[in-house]
C-alpha cells in the first residue's frame, strides 16, 4: 500500500476509535483524524515488526484493519488521558 492509502485507512481507522470511544476530545475533529492517522502507522508498524504479520498489499486485508483502529485506539486512550482536563 501506498502512502495515500495508508492515510485514507488512518482516517477511517480514526472515525472508527471514535465511534467506540465516544466523547468529547481535547483536538476536536481534527484532532481525531490527526491521531487516527498516526494509529494507523503506528498499528502497522507493530504488526509487522513485532506480531511477524507482515503489511499486507491490499486495502482490504483484515489484519491491517485491526492493527490500524488497535493502533488508534491505543493512541487515542494516551491523548485522552494525557491532555483530556486542559479543555474546561
Amino acid at each position: 500500500m501506498g502512502i495515500i492509502s495508508w492515510i485514507i485507512l488512518g482516517l477511517l481507522a480514526g472515525a472508527i476509535a471514535k465511534i467506540i470511544l465516544p466523547g468529547r476530545d481535547p483536538g476536536g475533529f481534527i484532532g481525531t483524524i490527526l491521531i487516527g492517522v498516526a494509529g494507523a502507522f503506528i498499528g502497522g508498524w507493530i504488526s509487522s515488526r513485532f506480531l511477524d504479520r507482515p503489511i499486507a498489499n491490499e486495502f482490504f486485508d483484515a489484519a491491517t484493519w485491526v492493527s490500524a483502529i488497535g493502533g488508534s485506539l491505543v493512541l487515542l486512550i494516551a491523548y485522552r488521558l494525557l491532555f483530556g482536563h486542559s479543555r474546561r
